[in-house]
C-alpha cells in the first residue's frame, strides 16, 4: 500500500517543477512540429547538454523564428562550439539562445558582416542595446545550419535565466512535443559505497524487460558490502524519433524507502564539467557507455541536482543477512515513467582495503614535485574521488624527453593545472619556442605549443595520461578543394583544408588581391562564401596559416569568379 501511495505521488514532482515557469510564453522556434535529436542534461563529453536540440528534417536553411517578444542582445560567431547564435532576451526574465545557424536575417547579417572585416577576424562577440534589434514573437531571426560543433543539421535552443545566465530545461515551459514513450533501462551497475569509485570494478548487471514501463533484475543480487552505490544505463526516447535523450527524475528506494532523487532543470555553465561526477567517467571510456551515478561522489560541487539525500552521498544502506528490495523510478519531461526492481542479498564482510603505496585525495592538493624532470601541482577541486596515484616513467623514441605515464585517462579531472617537464636533450636557443607538449590517452595522440621558463617546458592540462615533448618544426598542410585555376560557375564558395602534426591551428589569414577576406572555419575546413570583397574575373588568393609553435605555410591560389 506504501508503495502505491509512493506512485501516486510522483507525478506531481514534474508537475510542481513546471509550475514554476511560464507555460504557452514561447512558442516552437521552426515552422514544424518539434522533434528532438537531443534533450536537457543528456550526458555530452565534459558537460550536460544545455538546451534541446530540434530537428531539421536533415536539411539547412529551414526559417528560425523568435520565440517570444524581445530584443537582440548578443550574436556570437565561433568556429566550434555553437557556431553561429543568437541570443534574445525577454522582457519576462528569460533569454532564448539559438545555435548552429547558417545565415542571420539581412539586416543583422550586414551588421556582423562589417564587424568581421572592422575587425580582420572572422570570429566575434557583439552585444546590442535593447533598442537596436527589437523582435516579435514569429518574426523570422535566421536560418537553420550546421555550424560550430555541429554534426548534423538541427537548431540548438535554449532558454536561460537571464540573471543568473543558467540554461533551464525547455521543456519544462509547456512546448507541444509529443512523447508516450517512457525511459528505456538496460543495465545497472553496483559499487562498493565504502571504496573509491575509481579503485573498484562495479557489477553490470543486464536487467530484463517485463512491459514497457517494469524492469527486474532475474537473480538475486549478492554483496558482502553493507554500503553500496547505483548507477544506471538508461535512455529516454520520444515518438518518431531514434535519438537517445535523457531522462528529467530519477529516484532510488530501498525496501520502499526514498534513497535519494535527481531532477535536472538548471544547469550552470560554470557547473557543468561536473557532468564528469554525475557519471561513471571510468565506465565510459572503458565501455562507452554513459551510467548515471544515483549517488554523489566526494568533490562533486553540483549537488543541487540532487535531493532527498538519506544518506548524504546518496548511497544505499543495506540490512544486513536481508534481502533488500531494491526500486528506480525514471521520469522523463512529459511524465512517462519506468520502474527498475530487484533484491540485494547482504550477506558476510567486505574485505579490507588494498593497500595504496601514493594516495591522492579530492578536496586536497596533489604533486609531483621529488622529480628533478617533472612538477606538477594540482589544485584541491581537481579530483572528484581519492585515487591511488600511478607515476612511471617510460622511453619515449624521437622524444626529448622521457614519456611520464600520469596515471590513467579513466580518472576525470576538474580543473586545469600546469605540467612542466625539463627537456634531456641539448635544445637550440632557437628552437627553444618549437617545442610541444604531446599527449596520449590510450586511444589518440594530440599536443599543445609549450612555455619556457628556467629550463622547464610548461604547458595546462586537463588529463591524467601519457606526455613527453617533441621538438616541432614542421609547418601545416594546406590543400585546397579545387584546383587552382577553376572557373567557380554557380558555385559560391571556396574552401581549403588545413592541418597540422602535433598542435592546433593558431592563425589563418586568407587575402584576395591584397585584400583581407572573411573564412569561416569548420572542423579542419576553412572556407570563404563569395562577397563584396571579390570581384569578377580572375583572382589571387593568398593563405598563410601558422600552428600553436609558429610554424608558417604560405600558398598561392587563382580562381576565376
Amino acid at each position: 500500500m506504501r508503495w502505491i501511495l509512493i506512485l501516486l505521488l510522483l507525478p506531481m514532482t514534474a508537475i510542481a517543477q513546471k509550475i514554476l515557469y511560464p507555460q504557452g510564453y514561447f512558442h516552437n522556434p521552426v515552422n514544424i512540429p518539434i522533434l528532438l535529436a537531443g534533450n536537457f542534461g543528456e550526458c555530452r563529453s565534459g558537460h550536460f547538454h544545455s538546451g534541446i536540440d530540434i530537428k531539421t528534417e536533415g536539411k539547412e536553411n529551414l526559417p528560425v523564428f523568435a520565440a517570444a517578444d524581445g530584443y537582440i542582445s548578443r550574436v556570437k560567431m565561433e568556429q566550434g562550439g555553437f557556431g553561429h547564435a543568437i541570443y534574445i532576451t525577454h522582457p519576462n526574465g528569460y533569454t532564448t539562445l539559438y545555435a548552429h545557424l547558417n545565415d542571420f536575417f539581412p539586416v543583422l547579417q550586414k551588421v556582423v558582416h562589417k564587424a568581421q572585416y572592422e575587425r580582420n577576424n572572422w570570429e566575434v562577440n557583439l552585444n546590442f542595446s535593447p533598442n537596436q534589434f527589437l523582435v516579435k514573437k514569429g518574426q523570422q531571426i535566421a536560418w537553420s545550419g550546421n555550424t560550430g560543433g555541429s554534426t548534423a543539421p538541427h537548431l540548438h535552443f535554449e532558454i536561460r535565466n537571464t540573471k543568473t545566465e543558467h540554461p533551464l530545461n525547455p521543456q519544462l515551459f509547456g512546448f507541444d512535443i509529443v512523447d508516450t514513450i517512457a525511459p528505456v533501462v538496460s543495465a545497472i551497475s553496483l559499487y562498493n559505497g565504502q571504496e573509491s569509485i575509481y579503485e573498484q570494478t562495479p557489477a553490470l548487471i543486464n536487467v530484463r524487460k517485463k512491459n514497457d514501463k517494469n524492469y527486474f533484475v532475474r537473480d538475486t543480487i549478492k554483496t558482502n558490502n553493507q554500503q553500496v552505490r547505483l548507477g544506471i544505463l538508461v535512455n529516454d526516447y520520444m515518438n518518431r524519433s531514434e535519438n537517445t535523450l535523457s531522462f528529467y527524475i530519477a529516484e532510488w528506494y530501498a525496501n520502499d524507502e526514498l534513497q535519494g532523487r535527481i531532477i535536472l532543470d538548471d544547469i550552470g555553465y560554470d557547473e557543468t564539467r561536473y557532468l564528469n561526477a554525475c557519471a561513471d567517467y571510468k565506465a565510459k571510456y572503458l565501455t562507452g557507455d554513459w551510467y548515471n551515478s544515483l549517488f554523489v561522489l566526494p568533490n562533486n560541487k553540483l549537488n543541487k541536482i540532487y535531493s532527498d539525500l538519506k544518506n548524504k552521498d546518496g548511497s544505499i544502506s543495506l540490512l544486513e543477512n536481508t534481502i533488500n528490495l531494491i526500486k528506480i523510478v525514471l521520469k522523463d519531461n512529459n511524465g512517462n515513467e519506468c520502474l527498475v526492481s530487484f533484491c540485494i542479498l547482504q550477506e558476510g564482510n567486505a574485505t579490507s582495503h588494498k593497500e595504496c603505496a601514493v594516495l591522492w585525495k579530492s578536496g586536497s592538493k596533489n604533486e609531483i614535485t621529488n622529480h628533478p624532470n617533472i612538477r606538477l601541482l594540482q589544485e584541491p577541486d581537481a579530483l572528484y574521488d581519492n585515487v591511488c596515484f600511478d607515476f612511471r616513467k617510460q622511453y619515449q623514441a624521437n622524444a626529448v624527453s622521457s614519456r611520464y605515464k600520469i596515471h590513467y585517462p579513466y580518472v576525470p579531472l576538474h580543473k586545469y593545472a600546469d605540467l612542466s617537464i625539463k627537456s634531456e636533450q641539448a635544445i637550440p636557443f632557437a628552437l627553444s619556442n618549437k617545442v610541444a607538449l604531446l599527449y596520449n590517452d590510450g586511444k589518440k595522440t594530440s599536443g599543445k605549443a609549450c612555455t619556457l621558463s628556467e629550463g622547464w617546458f610548461t604547458a595546462l592540462i586537463r588529463n591524467f595520461g601519457d606526455y613527453w615533448l617533441v621538438v616541432d618544426t614542421t609547418a601545416p598542410s594546406i590543400k585546397p578543394m579545387m584546383k587552382s585555376g577553376t572557373k567557380l560557375g554557380a558555385r559560391k564558395e571556396i574552401r581549403f583544408s588545413v592541418s597540422d602534426n602535433y598542435t592546433s591551428i593558431k592563425k589563418f589569414v586568407g587575402s584576395i588581391n591584397n585584400q583581407w577576406i572573411c573564412f569561416e572555419q569548420h572542423e579542419n575546413n576553412w572556407f570563404y562564401r563569395i562577397d563584396e570583397y571579390c570581384s569578377k574575373g580572375k583572382n589571387k588568393v593568398d593563405i598563410m596559416v601558422a600552428d600553436e609553435n609558429g610554424n608558417e605555410q604560405k600558398i598561392v591560389y587563382y580562381f576565376v569568379r
